[in-house]
């Protein structure tokens, strides 16, 4: 992962357009190709950031530099114009150990699984944790017309989450074994924007009663 302070403006042009003023920012460049810019006081969530795959072109100008990074699908294009780097660095992570799930959210997946058909007849699972170059997809299963469907599965499911799947299911697509590759966003809730962005990346959202998938009759059953 390579860490850049620096004095910067971003431009975004693609579906629409942004603009992020000059000011000092952290840019991080990441292995799997991804590039994301981040304020001070946003916590994790980035400012702006391009998915891969994505390729980062240099160019110095009469003095100045700045970095067109491109998406390599889309064509979309982040341009970053800076004025002063404060900091750069480069740090090798290695692989990931992935999330270790709190109970109620790693019991769901197991249930999930060996329950597939919930979502659908004739669904059958191919594996849990299924791994990609940036961490396993809880499961990975096929639908009853045999089409690969990747689902992330959630206590509370957040746009966090929905990007989460996204990245996913761009490398998922890559592999000529499983494309296309559908994405399902299961939560026991969801919040309205994630909804929303799931609907814009072409994501189906999936409530799951937790207790309905254990076998305990609710007392005030419900419909979801």
């Amino acid at each position: 992962m390579r860490l850049v302070i620096a004095r910067c403006s971003v431009d975004y042009v693609g579906r629409l357009t942004a603009h992020l003023p000059m000011a000092p920012r952290l840019i991080l460049i990441k292995a799997d190709g991804s590039v994301s810019i981040h304020a001070d006081d946003r916590a994790f969530k980035p400012l702006n950031w391009m998915n891969p795959p994505c390729k980062i072109r240099e160019e110095n100008i009469d003095g100045s530099v700045t970095w067109s990074v491109i998406h390599g699908k889309t064509g979309e294009k982040l341009v970053l114009t800076i004025e002063e780097i404060l900091h750069d660095s480069s740090h090798e992570l290695g692989i990931d150990p992935g999330l270790q799930k709190d109970g109620v959210e790693a019991h769901l997946q197991e249930l999930l699984a060996e329950h597939i058909t919930t979502l659908g007849e004739g669904w059958s699972l191919v594996r849990r944790e299924y791994m990609t170059a940036i961490g396993p997809v809880d499961i990975l299963c096929r639908d009853h017309l045999g089409g690969s469907v990747a689902i992330e599965i959630k206590r509370r499911g957040d746009i966090d989450g929905v990007e989460q799947l996204t990245r996913y299911l761009e490398l998922l697509n890559r592999d000529p074994r499983l494309a296309p590759v559908k994405g399902v966003f299961a939560a026991q809730e969801i919040k309205p924007q994630a909804r929303v962005l799931a609907a814009d990346r072409g994501i189906d959202c999936v409530i799951l009663d937790y207790d309905g998938l254990r076998g305990i009759e609710p007392e005030n059953p419900t419909l979801f």
